[in-house]
């Protein structure tokens, strides 16, 4: 009997203690942390309020985190934070848990202040020593009605910076920064650099300004951050990323030029995937403007996809995204374009181009304030060229892989560190004639460092650092200073001081487009370029009543290179290159103002630019660069209506021809209007050169017979007066 009692006694207290077991696992105090990041900009985000099944628990720092004790199970969280579009999250824990929340700001205001990845340490553009010029969504949006096939033109219109068209028959173009040639410009796809070399003059034209959350420019050295090539400055085009709410874009355009456009855009993020996908297309018919028989705008059948799918692993972010351009361009001679060719009219251009480029991006955090990056990305580009003698067939494989880390000591310190290894491999096949660049290729190793320290919370300083290691021309050690420094909440001043280098390319962009087979080989005593560059600015600012603000900047430039490679050009045509002896110099100052008055936006800007090559004796100023340009704009919303207009112009000031001539200067204005139907149906009406200003007016575009036509430098607008009308729908 009292053996039973025992054994009952035991069999209650194991049932006790495997009640208080399982208690204990289910109501287990785990630790759920949050980082919330600005969706477009991927700055930290604080005071966001989180609940859990509706019930508010706790509100995150100044860095964007936040830690909570929650027992195991499933959970439901939503997030609140003021200029924020609320946003919920489900799921079951199980174990300590670090979640990356990306938050969607209902203030566009608050999307272009600060920069997403070119200072590489979520900086606020107003507050970074290194000075950052953003054209954000609202611009994005705006072009993609206006010039929905490529970004060219809103480039264009930022004060010191110049497209330069290379070819009246391909519609190639450059981008200068200060007054230097484009090749001493960098471009890069979300912060990855692979529009250099034989790619590199076809780079603008096939990125629409649909498929990008926004553009950001450097002007001045910038070749600590991102290696070679940028000298002149760097432009970093940042993809969309995918937010909770549904995002379907459709633009259709039509020109009074025969240009047709027709875009598409999608985005969706779900719990733990999203995806964002760009499709265009561009039809363009030939069109001859001025009458001298040859195309001033070729026939062109472009199309491009771009889709990237997200996924969203414990405390990561992985993209994996494919980018397919594909461009078909034929200019010349009116007859050939038409289908009439005959013995005299024989001359055409023709490049039928394909771009593949794959990407992987993790991004992971490591903690509250380490992040670990890794970028990967692989590019095939192929030009197939024909002209009425000659016919190739080039191709670029271009590779770029970086791992990299950032880690914040508070809002005091951060530290950003890393190694990249970029290349290309360009090989020409199928040609008829002797090609004398047959192949070529580069490869570059690189490290590189940077500091940022905020003193006495108004002062900023930064250093970094940068080792590069190039497999032919050796080691390029580049060091850049910058500091910044907020006076009071009007006045704020920055100033810096970096190094650069550009190694000799024969593809590099220059004034104009040239024929393969006159391109020669680069010499075997021929050297890289370096540069050091300098830049100081004053900045005012001043906000009154209610949404009211001016800005006002004044900025200084100098930027020295030094063995410069530079063409020259025989009487057969070839194109030979060779360093300078001595230095080519860009100095100036750039001049802008910045308003908001009620329902008003006002902007104007001018440039003094002064660029010397110093090596040439008789004409040392650099062609087809104008010494002054100015540009303004005026627009006012007329909210209750639904309109929108604006007006905006440029002037550009007298500019060298490669003869030593001077063009003469010239006014380009554009007006544009739009109307809203409802929140979903968008029209927009724009004319561009409204006073049908072009070179063909001045000068003839061709020089020599029809049959072997030489095309003149272009200094102005060739295509004239350009009204189209697009349509925008928001589904």
């Amino acid at each position: 009997m009292q053996q039973c009692k025992s054994s009952k006694r035991v069999v209650r207290f194991l049932f006790l203690m495997i009640a208080c077991f399982i208690t204990s696992f289910l109501y287990a105090q785990l630790k759920i942390s949050f980082q919330f990041k600005n969706v477009i900009t991927r700055e930290p985000v604080n005071n966001v309020t989180v609940s859990v099944n509706g019930a508010p628990v706790a509100a995150a720092d100044s860095m964007g985190m936040i830690s909570v004790l929650l027992p195991a199970g499933h959970r439901s969280f939503s997030f609140s934070a003021v200029g924020y579009e609320n946003a919920a999250l489900s799921a079951v824990i199980k174990s300590d848990t670090i979640f990356i929340v990306e938050l969607k700001s209902r203030n566009k205001e608050m999307e272009e202040v600060v920069v997403v990845a070119t200072t590489r340490n979520d900086q606020s553009v107003e507050n970074a020593p290194i000075k950052v010029e953003v054209l954000g969504k609202e611009e994005m949006e705006e072009e993609n009605t206006i010039r929905p096939a490529n970004i060219a033109s809103i480039l264009g219109d930022v004060s010191g910076v110049q497209i330069q068209q290379t070819s009246a028959v391909s519609g190639n173009s450059g981008v200068r920064i200060q007054g230097l040639d484009g090749r001493y410009t960098q471009i890069l796809r979300d912060g990855m650099p692979l529009y250099d070399g034989f790619s590199g003059s076809f780079g603008i034209l096939t990125i629409p300004p649909l498929d990008l959350q926004q553009i950001e420019l450097v002007k001045g050295s910038a070749s600590t951050l991102y290696g070679g090539g940028a000298i002149g400055g760097l432009v970093n085009m940042i993809s969309k990323r995918p937010a909770t709410a549904q995002e379907s874009i459709v633009t259709l355009n039509q020109t009074s030029l025969q240009e047709s456009d027709a875009n598409l855009f999608l985005s969706k993020r779900y719990k733990n995937t999203g995806y964002t996908f760009f499709g265009g297309y561009t039809h363009q018919n030939p069109v001859d403007v001025n009458k001298d028989g040859f195309s001033d705008v070729p026939r062109l059948n472009s199309s491009t996809i771009h889709p990237r799918l997200f996924f969203y692993p414990k405390n990561t972010i992985v993209i994996v995204g494919y980018s397919g351009s594909f461009h078909n361009s034929k200019g010349g001679d009116m007859r050939v374009l038409e289908d009439h060719a005959d013995a005299t009219h024989q001359y055409f251009e023709q490049n039928n181009t394909m771009r593949h480029t794959g990407e992987l991006v993790v991004e992971h955090l490591l903690g509250s304030r380490k992040h670990l990056y890794f970028k990967n990305t692989f590019s095939d580009f192929t030009n197939d060229y024909s002209d009425a003698q000659l016919s190739y067939k080039g191709n670029q494989l271009s590779y770029y892989s970086e791992l990299s880390t950032l880690i914040s000591y508070g809002n005091k310190n951060s530290f950003v560190a890393g190694v990249n290894v970029t290349g290309d491999r360009f090989r020409a096949t199928h040609q008829n004639v002797f090609i004398p660049v047959a192949s070529l290729s580069n490869n570059t190793v690189g490290i590189f460092a940077q500091n940022t320290w905020v003193i006495k919370g108004n002062t900023t300083l930064e250093a970094g650092l940068r080792d590069d290691i190039h497999r032919q021309y050796g080691n390029f050690f580049l060091p850049r200073v910058a500091f910044f420094n907020r006076f009071n909440k009007h006045w704020a001043a920055r100033a810096g001081v970096g190094w650069g280098y550009k190694v000799p390319n024969p593809f590099a962009p220059w004034y104009m487009d040239d024929a393969p087979d006159k391109i020669a080989a680069l010499p075997e005593n021929i050297t890289p370029e370096r540069s050091i560059g300098y830049n100081a600015e004053v900045n005012y600012k001043k906000e009154w009543d209610k949404g009211n603000t001016v800005f006002i900047n004044q900025a200084f430039f100098l930027t020295q290179i030094m063995d410069p490679v530079y063409g020259t050009i025989d009487a057969a045509g070839n194109l030979y290159y060779q360093n300078g002896s001595k230095e080519v110099i860009s100095r100036g100052f750039d001049t802008y103002i910045k308003a908001t008055v009620q329902h008003w936006e006002l902007y104007a800007g001018y440039t003094y630019t002064v660029v010397t090559r110093n090596y040439l004796s008789g004409n040392p100023f650099m062609p087809l660069t104008p010494r002054n340009r100015a540009a303004f704009t005026i627009a006012r919303d007329f909210d209750e209506a639904g309109l929108l207009a604006g007006i905006e112009g440029s002037y550009n000031g007298n500019q060298k021809r490669l003869d030593g001539s001077d063009t003469p200067d010239y006014l380009f204005m554009a007006v544009m209007v739009q109307k809203r139907l409802d929140s979903h149906v968008s029209l927009v009406l724009n004319c561009e050169n409204l006073l049908n200003y072009r070179q063909g007016k001045v000068e003839s575009l061709y020089t020599g017979p029809v049959t072997d036509p030489q095309f003149q430098p272009l200094w102005a607008p060739i295509d004239g007066r350009v009204v189209n009308l697009s349509l925008r729908l928001k589904l």
